[in-house]
């Protein structure tokens, strides 16, 4: 969700990958609340750090303490910065569908207020 809506902010502007610890499939959870935000993910695949095309970067965000300590541990060579913003895994909510998808939601508007106060978008021409 967060390399989504970075992109959907940022557009071609700054380059951005998305990966995690291990590769899997799509969240349906993730896509649902990303839809409604009108922002399709349906064709995104989870990756892991193993699988990035690119070793080059300025900037790795981590969400989990998992892929924290991997990002450390990947960048003790590398002139890159790391940082952590802790975030609540919703695939953990148990519950009815709508108190899982509410989990979905309070997560990807989180990631959006962190996202656009550490990288402010540009401002859009007016139309």
């Amino acid at each position: 969700m967060a390399a989504a809506l970075f992109k959907h902010l940022w557009r071609t502007r700054i380059f951005v990958e998305s990966v995690g610890v291990r590769a899997g499939e799509l969240d349906p959870f993730a896509a649902a609340v990303m839809e409604e935000i009108g922002i399709s993910i349906a064709e995104h695949r989870p990756k892991s750090f193993e699988e990035l095309a690119d070793s080059s970067f300025d900037l790795i965000v981590s969400l989990a303490p998992e892929a924290q300590h991997y990002a450390v541990e990947l960048t003790r060579t590398m002139a890159c910065e790391v940082e952590y913003w802790p975030t609540l895994d919703p695939s953990i909510v148990e519950g009815a569908r709508v108190t899982r998808l509410d989990a979905y939601r309070a997560v990807r508007d989180e990631l959006l207020r962190r996202i656009e106060a550490r990288f402010p978008p540009p401002l859009r021409p007016a139309v």
